[in-house]
């Protein structure tokens, strides 16, 4: 009978392409992983690992029964965590994916609480661009997303938690500096410094731009919103920043943060999980502790 622990041991070799990082992921020593994959062949009567002299990869049949074996691997991980909730729905380890233009200004306003009314929970944070991070959901590494909703992820359950508005940063030496309110007609011919390529603020401020008759300044694309903040207070140009990255931030003779009148430029932010997802007594508790504690924020 194939065992769990091989199939764990195929999909390290997928990932990691060396006996040795699969091996120290798997916690067992090298010939063990590699001797155990072995019968697995022998097993299956199949080749599933091409064995080369400086990396290990799948072959063809090794590449399509991985995708089984991850599906197998979900299924006992939901099985487990299923019975754990019937022990106690809000204990146990819960693994959160955020991107890098939500974690840093969200965390400090729900984590507090989220420890406080949850405390036999145990957070685990996870931040990376979103495409990973809808894999990662997909694959079951993580078990829920806190993101800005995007048409394209309706593949999943979603929670709407609050709506984010955006706000226009110019420089104080900037045309626009001095106005109280903005409207997105006024930013018609301007430049807008964006994010680099796979943030999704970078498409939905572009998709708001463009709309006003905006245009992308091409000459420079962030990595973070802390530098395109930078920019900004140099006088490089002007961007769309959410404003929960915007509090605390006081302006000042270099920067400053202009809200938009109505129709007003937000993101949703919204809490995302698979289908058939085991733990929802949790997940209601997290999707209520975060409305509560954004309450009034923004």
């Amino acid at each position: 009978m194939i065992k769990i622990r091989d199939l764990e041991y195929l999909d390290a070799i997928d990932i990691h392409r060396h006996f040795g990082r699969a091996a120290e992921a798997c916690f067992v020593s090298q010939p063990t992983l590699s001797g155990q994959i072995m019968k697995l062949e022998e097993q299956l009567g199949l080749v599933l690992v091409e064995r080369q002299t400086r990396k290990v990869m799948l072959t063809p049949a090794g590449e399509r029964l991985v995708a089984e074996a991850r599906n197998v691997l979900r299924a006992a991980q939901s099985f487990e965590a299923s019975a754990k909730a019937l022990l106690d729905p809000f204990s146990g380890d819960l693994h959160i994916g955020l991107i890098p233009t939500l974690a840093p200004y969200l965390l400090p306003h729900i984590m507090k609480d989220l420890n406080e009314k949850l405390p036999k929970i145990n957070f685990y944070l996870h931040e990376d661009k979103t495409k990973n991070l809808l894999k990662s959901l997909d694959e079951g590494k993580l078990d829920l997303l806190i993101l800005p909703w995007l048409d394209e992820m309706d593949k999943f359950d979603r929670y709407d938690l609050f709506e984010e508005p955006l706000v226009l940063a110019t420089s104080n030496e900037h045309p626009l500096s001095a106005k109280k309110t903005v409207n997105l007609d006024q930013l018609t011919n301007y430049e807008i410094l964006t994010l680099e390529d796979g943030h999704c603020l970078r498409d939905q401020a572009l998709g708001f731009c463009f709309t006003a008759g905006a245009k992308e300044d091409h000459r420079f694309q962030a990595t973070s919103l802390e530098t395109l903040r930078y920019m900004v207070s140099s006088n490089m140009g002007i961007t769309l920043l959410p404003q929960l990255a915007t509090l605390n931030q006081t302006a000042t003779n270099t920067i400053n943060y202009i809200p938009f009148t109505d129709p007003k430029p937000n993101r949703q932010i919204s809490l995302m999980l698979r289908t058939g997802y085991s733990r929802m007594e949790c997940i209601r508790a997290v999707v209520s502790c975060v409305k509560g504690s954004m309450k009034g924020v923004i």
